[in-house]
């Protein structure tokens, strides 16, 4: 009996190491793709650069065109924890860094458009816009915090940091703020789009609040549970 049990475990060994052989291989694959996906629209951009395809204002179009991926790649970081905790997508949290990084790879193509392009690499321009004008200030402002989060996302950084790492990466809902505040102001006339992704984000923080305050109120409710059950005398 020993012996079989024994054999039974030496032919499943094989099997579980191909199983994680195949996972790993697969994540690098989505990472891959999820890799392809995020780098397309900058792609896309680039080829109308060079193929004089931006329109009339073609640095009004790549600004635009740089904020707007910046924006969405934060809305799906942001959706990430809300997913998983409503529909058990646990999944999708190993693509949370990845989607993060893509907001501050665009965040910084729009800063780099606005410095360069429309700025002409006028740094004391550059710097009197970020101190007087509020709507640069603020975006400005967003991107210095998309910074920071991007060079603490690593898991080196994670284990350095311990329970600072979550308070830094909680920054994301104020960038999020500043970064609708930005966009809004950026706009001649009142947009919905805007107005959309701030709903948006406000929904996003709102969930976020909500399971905090809901799972602090329920742990009370635990513990007590269990200290009661302890009490019980055993029959």
């Amino acid at each position: 009996m020993v012996a079989g049990d024994r054999q039974g475990r030496a032919r499943s060994a094989p099997s579980r190491a191909g199983n994680k052989a195949a996972q790993k291989r697969w994540r690098r694959i989505s990472h891959l793709g999820l890799w392809a996906l995020t780098l397309t629209p900058a792609v896309v951009t680039l080829i109308d650069t060079f193929t004089w395809n931006l329109g009339v204002d073609p640095i009004e179009t790549l600004t635009h065109r740089t904020g707007w991926w910046a924006i969405v790649h934060l809305a799906a970081t942001l959706a990430v924890t809300p997913l998983r905790r409503l529909f058990g997508w646990h999944w999708l949290v190993r693509y949370r860094r990845q989607l993060g990084l893509g907001s501050f790879i665009y965040a910084s193509l729009h800063l780099g458009v606005y410095a360069f392009l429309d700025l002409g690499l006028d740094f004391s321009h550059l710097a009197e816009d970020i101190v007087e004008r509020p709507f640069i200030t603020v975006g400005f402002t967003s991107w210095l915090i998309l910074l920071a989060l991007a060079l603490t996302s690593t898991t080196a950084s994670m284990r350095r940091l311990g329970k600072r790492w979550t308070m830094l990466h909680r920054l994301v809902y104020v960038a999020a703020g500043l970064v609708s505040l930005h966009y809004i102001w950026g706009q001649k006339v009142l947009e919905t789009q805007p107005l959309l992704f701030a709903v948006l984000f406000g929904v996003l923080l709102a969930a976020r609040v909500f399971y905090s305050w809901w799972k602090r109120r329920a742990r009370p409710a635990r513990s007590l549970a269990t200290r009661r059950t302890v009490a019980e005398p055993r029959s």
